[in-house]
């Protein structure tokens, strides 16, 4: 990031937005995309695309293909300001509204096909009297896991607010009250 235009960034915004477009990458989000989604987080006010532009010193198209992949993962909105004809845009502030939204698309995205593959390869390999017993096994056992992950992501991500947070804080104390023994838990 060069320098900032009309909107002045503090030192602690500038390293965030850094930051979180260095982890955006990490997570298989483009850099840009990450920053634009940090600047409107941190933004108290919705922001038109331009001002975004100049405040990221990134090029416009670049701002105006991120903002149509956050609108596609659903955590940036249009909304129309009074009196501006231009589009401005804003973040869901809810950081639990986020962290479901996310959640959802990636598992939508990225474990639902993986889900439905593995499905059909278990039919497949079961379908063949000569199929290879092991691959079968080792199928099946990924598909009971996913199957069973997912079930349990379902549930959490479907807890209200106050509830999940609950979860949150039990933490290591769900094991101390199961019991720390992974024998039992194998059983």
């Amino acid at each position: 990031m060069s320098e900032p235009a009309k909107n002045t960034l503090t030192p602690v915004a500038q390293k965030f937005i850094l930051h979180w477009g260095e982890m955006g990458t990490r997570w298989g989000i483009n850099r840009t995309v990450a920053q634009v989604h940090a600047l409107l987080f941190l933004s108290p006010h919705p922001l038109p695309a331009d001002e975004i532009s100049e405040t990221l010193a990134v090029a416009r198209s670049n701002v105006s293909t991120s903002l149509r992949e956050l609108q596609g993962w659903r955590i940036v909105r249009v909304v129309h300001v009074l009196g501006d004809r231009r589009d401005h845009f804003e973040s869901t502030k809810d950081v639990w509204e986020i962290f479901r939204i996310v959640s959802e698309e990636r598992k939508r995205r990225e474990i639902d096909p993986t889900l439905n593959v593995l499905a059909e390869c278990v039919r497949e390999v079961k379908s063949n009297p000569q199929g290879d017993a092991y691959t079968r096994e080792r199928l099946e056992s990924m598909l009971e896991f996913l199957t069973a992950m997912t079930g349990l992501f379902e549930e959490i991500i479907r807890m209200p607010t106050g509830a999940l947070k609950g979860v949150v804080k039990l933490r290591g104390k769900v094991i101390t009250l199961l019991g720390n023994d992974r024998k039992k838990a194998a059983g």
